[in-house]
């Protein structure tokens, strides 16, 4: 079983321009508007693969209702918490170049109350069976230890977890050992305090979490493709070539597709291969919507290995 855990799900409106003229007029080509938050996200790609997962989080107000809706809709079962206030509206500006700025509200306060009701809930699908996928920001009233905090309490009854977050989430998550971890090239830079030039840096400062406790890591590099780590392997696997439309939900999808191998119990070459082509296809789309099942093997029979 799959839970993924949204901290702080949106409504997310995504305009397209040619260019974004900064100051200045700037006309809209065309506009889309869905329901995510990373880990909302995750569990689309998990249902779009054909397994199941449970979105849980913190939902409220009108924006909540909405989220909460469209995903039943979808055939995504959930089980949120419910608040007080209301969740964010978030607005992405993605151009012809493929370059996307994000414009993201911060969140509501969430009560002391409520986010105990949430860990209760966790803890109480927690299980050696369960995989927990914790993934983005945390609104007003979460403390930066929140997701050390969880997966320390999951872990005690043996479910495993996939962290993907940033800054002193991904700091104090670390101190957690989280079995699987996905960051970008700009996350790890942030929490290594390193630059990194190409996949080799990357893949030592990878390494280095390993000695830490990680058992799984994937680096997403952009373009350059991606950076797979474990004790056993260590792989770099170049970039598809795709048309470019929104790089928006692209490491959302290559998590939903690890998370489901581990869910199917497929090997782990298997699983980068589905990662790679999963991600690449998700930035042909529009908004957070997952590609469909055809680009997606299409792109899987293209992954290349190369040893690092």
């Amino acid at each position: 079983m799959i839970v993924t855990v949204t901290m702080n799900p949106a409504v997310d409106r995504t305009v397209w321009l040619d260019h974004l003229e900064k100051g200045g007029l700037n006309r809209i080509l065309s506009k889309k508007t869905d329901v995510g938050g990373k880990g909302i996200n995750v569990s689309k790609t998990i249902h779009t693969l054909g397994l199941k997962s449970i979105a849980t989080g913190l939902i409220g107000g009108k924006s909540g209702r909405m989220i909460e809706r469209v995903l039943q809709e979808q055939g995504i079962q959930t089980d949120f918490v419910k608040i007080e206030g209301n969740n964010r509206i978030n607005t992405k500006v993605a151009e012809t170049d493929g370059s996307v700025t994000e414009l993201n509200e911060l969140g509501p306060h969430i009560s002391e109350e409520e986010l105990n009701d949430l860990l209760q809930k966790l803890y109480q699908y927690a299980s050696e069976d369960t995989m927990f996928v914790f993934s983005g920001s945390v609104p007003d009233g979460v403390s930066d230890e929140f997701y050390e905090l969880a997966i320390k309490m999951v872990h005690q009854k043996g479910a495993k977890v996939f962290l993907d977050a940033d800054r002193m989430l991904l700091k104090r998550g670390l101190k957690a050992k989280p079995d699987f971890l996905k960051v970008n090239q700009k996350e790890l830079e942030t929490l290594c305090g390193k630059k990194i030039s190409d996949a080799k840096e990357a893949a030592l400062l990878g390494m280095q979490l390993l000695d830490e406790g990680v058992g799984f890591i994937a680096i997403s590099l952009g373009a350059q493709g991606a950076v797979f780590i474990s004790q056993n392997f260590c792989v770099r696997c170049p970039g598809l070539k795709v048309p470019i439309v929104s790089t928006v939900g692209a490491g959302d999808g290559m998590v939903g597709a690890l998370a489901s191998s581990w869910e199917e119990g497929i090997s782990f070459e298997a699983g980068i291969r589905l990662a790679m082509a999963v991600s690449a296809a998700a930035v042909t789309t529009q908004g957070t919507r997952p590609a469909d099942q055809i680009m997606v093997m299409k792109l899987y029979q293209k992954v290349k290995f190369e040893q690092i």
